[in-house]
């Protein structure tokens, strides 16, 4: 045995270890080769507002080491959920754009949406407090379009050499990798007090958009100022919204916390579920649309990605419908390798010179090199367009078109130099000829420099109940950091965004109120609010408690009734099987105490019966108490009327009994389409 053989034998795994292991405080920073590297924050632009330049070669190494750092899975946006539709247009919008699948009213686009959270890894629970991507694949006759947003419109950072930093700093910390899926915690907050430019997105992800009630009522943005190109070669800069048809809702953070126990495959049952139940979910498409002409009219930067373009100065065009109508056959072979990616893109659509969307044309390709192995990606079925595609790549990982022939180059004559590029009127993809002239820098536009306008903004558009929400977040989110210096840099910060905001959560835990006086902004954007949302009975869940020796007449009303509105009521009771009616009706138990939750569902409706036990009425009686605090509609009937005493919630905002039956039903229905009843917070 060789003497380097014996001390490795001898070696404990932490002294091994220790051999690879490094400190690097009080290091200079340089890049994998030892270059000293001057400046981290930037990206290598021409000119300030210009594009990223190829030549960045600190920007591709920082970048390629981080798409690389995970496998199998995402490295970010691991935990999805997809389903096959089809996307029509209203309209034609030739005056705008080019893009083929926008001009004919009449024709359908295949689509595949892949919905998911962005922190967690792929066991993760479904109501993370959390963005949630919601990307799209259009497969159009002009090649794959993919639409690659969240359900937020901003992000946390201005310039895609920070996305590193943004997910090490969010994702489990290193040295005991907790916690999983979540921001509360040290490293991401002092990311966002030391990376000021996070605040816009820290205000929408500490809001209840973070925790959506479903994919189905949930809205989705491209996050990123793209242009339209239409025929003529006029540009327009523009952003895309996905309007859900039901509107825009979210669960509370104690429901979701609870609903991550109870059921963590939530949001995908909830998919899967209207799809097979033939309840679509519906997105309509919008566009905000600035002239050329206009990019420098706003009091902001069109081209910051931490900024909205608030819609009452910029109206939302609604331009299309998609409807996801078709479940996948095999989640791994659809769901896991669909490959989306900002720069595939048809004639008529473009990019403007977003510093972090021009990070992502690159990131994205290399990123899939090496989740799916290759360079051939293109070619897995979910990802294959469905018009034809030729040119002179040939060979590598996952290879499955046979090309037959000789020639693998441009030009040639050995094949009449084909394939060959199609020329503007064939199609064929021309950039949108911007003139650039600027030096090479590593520095961000003036005009991205303000982090807090829009914040307030976000603040002063809130209702009461979501800024209590909001505040309770902050709380939750910091209570769990343990540096109180961190805490206090957090205080501060959010100081400059709303005092009443800062000056609350800081009280919560426990370091001092921030400084100075408030900012003074009061503009606010009604469309931020959840509350403005359209409100329906459709697709919500009610759970019917219900016993032996029910009022049959009055249950099958109702029930009847709540079928017609789109509702779907759902029958608990102490055991399985069939509940006989007094009128010899029968109903069939679809879940018990055990198997369900009060926060699996949307209202509940309580009904008894004349010959169930103490046990059943304290079970029952739990059950609403808990629906009870969490805001949602009750509605009681019968034996269930008693259960309404707990809590004194007779005399409640949400809590519906007494009248003829049919005059119940109504009330009922509308109390389930107003979703929550906040009043409650002050009864």
């Amino acid at each position: 045995m060789s003497e380097d053989a014996k001390v490795n034998k001898n070696q404990s795994k932490k002294e091994q270890l220790e051999k690879f292991t490094t400190d690097d405080r009080g290091k200079k920073m340089t890049t994998n080769q030892g270059l000293k590297v001057s400046e981290d924050e930037f990206s290598l632009k021409a000119g300030e507002r210009g594009p990223t330049l190829m030549e960045d070669f600190h920007f591709r190494e920082k970048m390629t080491h981080f798409d690389h750092e995970r496998i199998p899975e995402r490295i970010v946006h691991a935990r999805g959920f997809a389903a096959h539709g089809e996307f029509q247009v209203y309209e034609s919008m030739k005056e705008y754009t080019k893009a083929g699948f926008l001009q004919d009213p009449s024709k359908k686009t295949d689509v595949f949406v892949r919905f998911s959270t962005v922190a967690g890894s792929r066991g993760s629970g479904d109501l993370a407090r959390d963005a949630r991507g919601f990307s799209t694949k259009f497969y159009t006759e002009e090649g794959n379009y993919d639409l690659v947003g969240n359900n937020i419109p901003v992000f946390f950072i201005q310039d895609a050499i920070k996305f590193p930093d943004l997910i090490h700093a969010v994702k489990p910390e290193p040295h005991n990798e907790i916690p999983q899926a979540a921001s509360a915690h040290d490293t991401f907050w002092d990311f966002v007090a030391n990376n000021q430019e996070s605040a816009h997105m820290v205000m929408w992800t500490m809001s209840d958009r973070a925790i959506p009630r479903s994919y189905r009522m949930m809205e989705g943005f491209g996050v990123h100022t793209f242009r339209f190109v239409n025929e003529q070669g006029v540009s327009h800069f523009v952003k895309f919204h996905w309007k859900p048809v039901l509107g825009t809702h979210s669960v509370i953070w104690d429901e979701a916390q609870k609903v991550n126990g109870k059921n963590p495959d939530f949001h995908r049952l909830d998919l899967w579920e209207a799809i097979e139940n033939g309840d679509y979910p519906e997105y309509e498409l919008g566009v905000q649309i600035i002239s050329n002409e206009d990019e420098f009219s706003q009091e902001f930067d069109i081209l910051d990605p931490t900024k909205i373009w608030p819609e009452e100065d910029i109206p939302v065009k609604i331009i299309g419908k998609m409807t996801l109508n078709r479940n996948v056959e095999n989640y791994f072979a659809e769901t896991e390798q669909v490959a989306f990616h900002p720069g595939h893109v048809v004639p008529g659509i473009d990019f403007s010179n977003d510093p972090l969307l021009q990070g992502r044309l690159f990131s994205y390709t290399d990123t899939q090199l090496l989740r799916l192995g290759g360079p051939n990606f293109h070619e897995l079925p979910i990802n294959r367009p469905v018009c034809p595609f030729f040119n002179n790549q040939r060979d590598g990982f996952g290879r499955q078109t046979i090309n037959r022939g000789k020639v693998s180059y441009h030009k040639n004559s050995l094949a009449d130099n084909t394939p060959e590029p199609a020329s503007k009127e064939e199609g064929g993809f021309e950039h949108y000829h911007e003139k650039i002239d600027a030096h090479k820098v590593r520095a961000r536009s003036e005009s991205f420099k303000d982090h807090f306008t829009q914040a307030t903004l976000f603040w002063n558009s809130m209702s009461k109940p979501e800024k209590d929400h909001l505040i309770e977040a902050f709380s939750f989110e910091l209570g769990k950091v343990e540096s109180k210096s961190v805490r206090q840099q957090v205080v501060d910060m959010f100081g400059n965004v709303s005092m009443e905001l800062a000056t609350n959560f800081a009280d919560a835990i426990g370091v001092n109120p921030p400084e100075g006086e408030d900012t003074g902004y009061t503009k606010s954007s009604p469309a931020l609010s959840q509350e403005n949302s359209v409100k329906k009975p459709d697709t919500r869940k009610v759970v019917v408690i219900i016993g032996q020796n029910y009022s049959g007449a009055e249950v099958n009303y109702v029930l009847k009734e709540l079928k017609k509105k789109g509702v779907q009521p759902e029958i608990l009771s102490n055991k399985k099987g069939m509940l006989q009616g007094s009128d010899g009706s029968e109903l069939e138990v679809d879940h018990t105490f055990l198997t369900a939750d009060s926060v699996l569902f949307d209202a509940v409706y309580a009904v008894g019966g004349s010959e169930e036990d103490k046990k059943f009425f304290k079970q029952a009686a739990l059950f609403i108490h808990e629906a009870y605090s969490h805001f949602k509609p009750i509605g009681a009937t019968q034996e269930g009327r008693p259960l309404l005493h707990l809590d004194e919630m007779e005399d409640a905002p949400g809590v519906i009994y007494g009248g003829e039956i049919e005059e119940f039903t109504d009330r009922f229905i509308e109390a389930i389409a107003a979703h929550r009843f906040w009043e409650r917070e002050v009864v």
